[in-house]
């Protein structure tokens, strides 16, 4: 399904190619999704203009479309990168950022699904939920906390209903396509307290769908490179002489940014955790 190997292959190609990734995203993580993947390697692309959205992702090599801050012109803005994507076969992702929390967000999300198609879905297990009608608690964009075998069915149903790969995240990640699953293991809590590390993810994922022709391998890739990231984020800072056993989520963003940059064989081979539904063993893979 994936192996250690194809992860740090992916990582090095982003690097050589420096793929263009057009990302609209929401006001808030621009900046931070921008940096997130100038340290992975890839290049950024911010426009959300109507007028040429469509445009600029026939030229990229990946689209994100984050909905976290709605309005009429990024609604538009998304409609036409997504179209034109589809039609340069260019891979598209989709973050459904709190939708099912109001109707207006909701409404957004199935017209972009009933427009075109998406590569890979990543969000939160509720927001999964939601995008297929499977309606779970969700707090403003924030979803709760669900069992492993309640996040597994969720995503699954959500990739076979939707055609797509899912990523559904949370303190294990299930990636699957409706056929194959892994749990992905990697990561750290504070990885969920900092403005922008969640929103990033989709990005890089697009990234990583750049130089990967099985989105399932794409996304399995790039959520155990990122969950590896954060790990070493807060080993990173716990060294610091001056954090003593407190490691402050002000901090953390940056230290996460570097940890991207930092991204290197040896880390991947060293950490990388999942396990296949059922199993009761993780493995490295």
């Amino acid at each position: 399904m994936i192996d250690i190997e194809s992860i740090d292959r992916m990582i090095k190609r982003i690097r050589a190619e420096s793929p263009l990734i057009h990302c609209i995203t929401n006001t808030v993580v621009q900046n931070f999704t921008a940096n997130g993947l100038l340290s992975l390697g890839a290049s950024p692309v911010m426009s959300d203009a109507p007028e040429e959205a469509g445009e600029m992702a026939r030229l990229a090599k990946g689209l994100l479309i984050n909905i976290g801050t709605l309005h009429d012109e990024t609604i538009r803005a998304m409609e036409a990168a997504l179209r034109s994507a589809n039609e340069a076969g260019v891979p598209a992702v989709l973050d459904p950022v709190g939708v099912g929390s109001t109707t207006f967000r909701t409404k957004a999300v199935q017209r972009l699904l009933t427009l075109g198609r998406f590569t890979v879905i990543r969000g939160n297990v509720a927001e999964v939920a939601n995008t297929i009608g499977r309606s779970l608690p969700i707090k403003g964009v924030d979803g709760g906390t669900v069992s492993r075998d309640i996040a597994v069915d969720v995503a699954r149903q959500a990739a076979r209903a939707l055609g797509a790969v899912v990523a559904a995240t949370g303190p294990e990640d299930v990636v699957t396509d409706g056929e194959r699953t892994i749990i992905v293991q990697n990561g750290d809590p504070l990885m969920s307290r900092v403005t922008g590390v969640g929103c990033l993810l989709g990005a890089v994922v697009a990234a990583f769908l750049s130089v990967e022709g099985d989105p399932f391998r794409a996304a399995a890739g790039a959520l155990i490179a990122y969950g590896i990231a954060g790990e070493m984020a807060r080993e990173t800072l716990s060294q610091r002489p001056e954090s003593g056993a407190a490691v402050l989520s002000g901090a953390y963003g940056i230290a996460f940014l570097d940890a991207l940059d930092a991204l290197h064989d040896g880390a991947i081979d060293r950490r990388a955790r999942w396990t296949v539904p059922g199993e009761m063993t993780s493995f490295n893979i």
